[in-house]
């Protein structure tokens, strides 16, 4: 009978890598290297490794402060049940919606959105509000950020 304990994906040092990226995307394989006192071919052969499995992806995060987005709002959505992949649908496809979750409790989906100014969170609300099948929203305007990391690796 096969065993069904679950295989670790990465290891220590693929985490460690990680937490080095997470802190500068740029740093290089050389100083990566020297700090994991490993080989540069080490740490690139891993990072390939881990982008080749879809471990990890490399992408720019913009500050959207600097491009004049200063509002950011959570919306939580109480949705007709049958219709949740619909509604689903409409926001993803909301170019202010920037994510897009199921969750558990009173409301079946959350959305995070950021914006320029709130007459376009307000314009934003009245559209979301014409989806059909959303029985009720709950909007949070976010006031300030304390902690905004991918150290959880």
């Amino acid at each position: 009978m096969a065993s069904n304990a679950s295989k670790e994906v990465i290891d220590d040092l693929d985490k460690r890598i990680i937490q080095f990226l997470s802190h500068n995307g740029r740093m290089s394989f050389a100083e990566m290297a020297t700090h994991l006192d490993v080989t540069e071919k080490t740490v690139r052969t891993r990072y390939n490794n881990m982008v080749e499995n879809k471990i990890i992806e490399v992408v720019g995060v913009v500050n959207p402060i600097t491009l004049g987005i200063k509002v950011a709002a959570i919306i939580q959505f109480r949705v007709i049940p049958e219709f949740l992949d619909d509604v689903i649908e409409e926001l993803k496809n909301n170019p202010v919606i920037r994510y897009v979750t199921t969750t558990s409790g009173d409301y079946q989906l959350l959305a995070q959105m950021n914006m320029r100014d709130y007459e376009e969170l307000n314009d934003t609300i009245k559209i979301i509000h014409q989806i059909p099948n959303i029985t009720s929203t709950n909007v949070l305007i976010q006031l300030d950020v304390h902690k905004n990391s991918f150290e959880f690796i």
